[in-house]
């Protein structure tokens, strides 16, 4: 029976062999294409048509087709808004669609869409990462978060400290929070270029770092660029994710309660003044993170099932289309699957995809539109602004991460991962200055008063971001001994 009244507590995360080979794009393709090879498949088309698909599907299940399709996207907005063609991008971007309902409507502009809705689930898979790392990941072993802690800390502190001592007495200096982010989907499209030259712990580290500095963006967003607060509709935001966490207390699954209840908290979160993707990090928290079935009862249920289809298929010559009783044991063990599952990797995974294929690229087309002036590039080292921007970015994140983690380890405050140096962690820091996806939606915030403003901020960023992403894929290339290597000497 299963016990509905329990909180959800971390469970032990599996081992996993320890190796120092990881297969490349094109192994895993090709080790894909044979595991199907031996496949029936009714007709030689379906064949055929399923040897084109495999390459597809690899090719989108790679962690970096999210990263190449931001870097297209970004460059096609660039481009666009550098060409005839700038004027009708902005008057699309900012066009009012919404819904009308007789004399009441909902509008917004398509680039406030975009900001306050699409980024939601964003920051909803992102709160579906963090909560999964505090229970079983990087986060929950306190030697080996401590350092990833530390790290993030001084990514924050020292960029957001140069950009305020830059600009002191100046109208941007409410603007600090610009540098302070790390864009997770950047930097980890690079680490995944060096393929074996740097060990796989790392890219861990960077992603619970990435976390972590995203966690505290969300809290910048929420606390600092937040001008008038609705307290009636943040109360009903506070009342709405109690009922959510009474449902996960309670054992309710159910994706279409949580869709439900979970937008009045967006409507709510939008009409309080608080930005209202910080309801894709709260409705996350809520989601049930413990299987409504315990593994051996998965196992024995789903041998019954297989030992029923089989009985089933022998007495039998139908085709399944005309077995009824087949096609309900398929079901059943589909719902077992289901319940020995949890829905915080459930919808992870469902997520995982959609964000970073569709939203992620959808809002580099919506805001790296920048029309880009060559001659005022000598400007940008003039404007504190942008200065205090690429500087908090290079040096801010360069110093504070490199300088915490090392001074954590040198206090004895827990270890890196096995295969992972102080020199890695100065390539984590360089890339750490690419800023591009949450610098962007900050500035967006807290300038969006100021359209000169805004333009320069988004060119500093564009610049520091390309600056950091080279430097740490050249420092990692050239200065990092290759995984395994070292055993093979």
């Amino acid at each position: 029976m299963e016990q509905p009244f329990r909180v959800d507590m971390p469970c032990p995360a599996p081992q996993k062999p320890h190796t120092t080979t990881r297969p490349t794009v094109v192994s895993r393709i090709m080790g894909s294409i044979r595991d199907n090879s031996n496949e029936t498949f009714p007709n030689r088309l379906e064949a055929g048509l399923e040897r084109v698909l495999i390459p597809f599907h690899e090719f989108i299940r790679d962690q970096t087709t999210g990263s190449i399709l931001l870097i297209l996207c970004t460059v096609i907005a660039l481009l666009i808004a550098n060409l005839p063609y700038a004027q009708q991008y902005e008057n699309l971007i900012e066009m009012q669609t919404g819904f009308v309902f007789g004399e009441w409507s909902f509008k917004m502009s398509v680039h406030h869409w975009v900001n306050d809705g699409l980024m939601s689930l964003f920051f909803f898979i992102l709160g579906l990462e963090i909560k999964r790392e505090i229970l079983v990941g990087e986060l929950r072993d306190p030697q080996q978060s401590f350092p990833i802690i530390a790290a993030a800390l001084g990514g924050m502190l020292a960029p957001a400290g140069i950009f305020y001592l830059l600009n002191t007495g100046t109208e941007s200096v409410h603007s600090w929070g610009i540098p302070m982010a790390t864009d997770t989907a950047f930097a980890v499209g690079i680490l995944a270029l060096l393929g074996r030259r740097i060990p796989i712990a790392l890219i861990t580290f960077l992603t619970a770092l990435a976390i972590i500095d995203d966690l505290g963006a969300i809290l910048v967003i929420a606390v600092f660029y937040t001008e008038t607060i609705n307290l009636f509709l943040l109360s009903v935001t506070g009342l709405l994710i109690i009922l959510l966490a009474g449902f996960n207390i309670s054992g309710i699954r159910r994706p279409s309660i949580y869709i439900i209840v979970g937008g009045f908290v967006w409507l709510a979160m939008l009409g309080s003044g608080v930005h209202a993707t910080v309801a894709g990090i709260l409705v996350a928290m809520t989601v049930p993170a413990r299987p409504k079935r315990g593994a051996d009862w998965f196992v024995r249920n789903t041998r019954k099932l297989i030992d029923k289809f089989e009985t089933i298929k022998q007495e039998s010559s139908r085709s399944i289309l005309d077995e009824e009783e087949q096609h309900v044991v398929v079901e059943e063990v589909k719902g077992t699957a289901e319940k020995a599952t949890t829905p915080l990797r459930r919808w992870e995974h469902a997520l995982e995809h959609p964000v970073a294929l569709f939203v992620m690229p959808v809002f580099a087309l919506t805001n790296a539109g920048i029309p880009v002036d060559f001659k005022s590039f000598s400007a940008l080292w003039s404007d504190t602004l942008s200065l205090g921007i690429i500087l908090g970015l290079l040096a801010g994140k360069t110093i504070g991460i490199s300088l915490l983690t090392w001074l954590a380890l040198r206090l004895h405050l827990g270890h890196l991962s096995q295969g992972v140096t102080l020199k890695h962690i100065f390539g984590i820091a360089l890339l750490g200055g690419m800023g591009f996806t949450m610098s962007i939606f900050i500035a967006s915030l807290g300038l969006s008063d100021n359209h000169e403003a805004l333009l320069s901020a988004k060119t500093a960023i564009l610049m520091a971001s390309l600056i950091a992403g080279l430097s740490g894929y050249l420092w990692l290339r050239y200065q990092t001994v290759p995984a395994g290597s070292a055993a093979q000497r």
